[in-house]
């Protein structure tokens, strides 16, 4: 009993037990990292992998645009869209915009909808209804809607198709 307690209180003993919780340690900072890293390579895997279907990006894809110069409507913005909702499957719903790209956009609850000024919700929302949306990409290449303004009928713009998009 005598020599567990001398070895309990001996000085190597600490610096043993010291040294592989250091070890420990850096093994948990070394393996956070390599899960942080996994994940951000999986988010930008995924990512890249339905950008083309879901934000428009060219149509012959980048390896294509790789060996022909880049046009000017190359690329969409991937934080918004605006078009005609042309289909809802909530909380999804799909909007056809310029050139007839589709977009598909995840409404979540804080997500605010607006139709003219009043406040709204994603049950009013219907098949026609022209809309502009604003938000952020996701790793399934949805737009996650911060905010979604209902259009009225009528305005002339691009979203009511009297105005030709401009030509380059």
């Amino acid at each position: 009993m005598t020599d567990l307690k001398k070895l309990s209180e001996s000085k190597s003993l600490r610096q043993v037990i010291l040294a592989l919780a250091i070890v420990a340690g850096i093994f948990l900072v070394f393996a956070t990292g390599v899960a942080v890293g996994y994940h951000k390579a999986s988010f930008s895997y995924s990512w890249g992998e339905n950008y083309h279907r879901n934000f428009g990006g060219p149509r012959e894809g980048f390896f294509f645009t790789m060996r022909a110069p880049f046009g000017p409507n190359d690329f969409a913005n991937s934080h918004g869209t605006f078009g005609t909702i042309a289909n809802i499957t909530l909380p999804t719903f799909i909007v056809q915009g310029e050139r007839d790209v589709e977009k598909a956009v995840l409404v979540r609850g804080d997500t605010a909808i607006r139709r003219f000024m009043e406040q709204a919700t994603s049950s009013d929302l219907k098949v026609g209804d022209r809309v502009v949306v604003i938000g952020e990409p996701n790793a399934e290449g949805r737009i996650v809607a911060k905010l979604i303004r209902v259009m009225p009928a009528g305005l002339p713009g691009p979203l009511s198709g009297t105005v030709p998009p401009p030509s380059y």
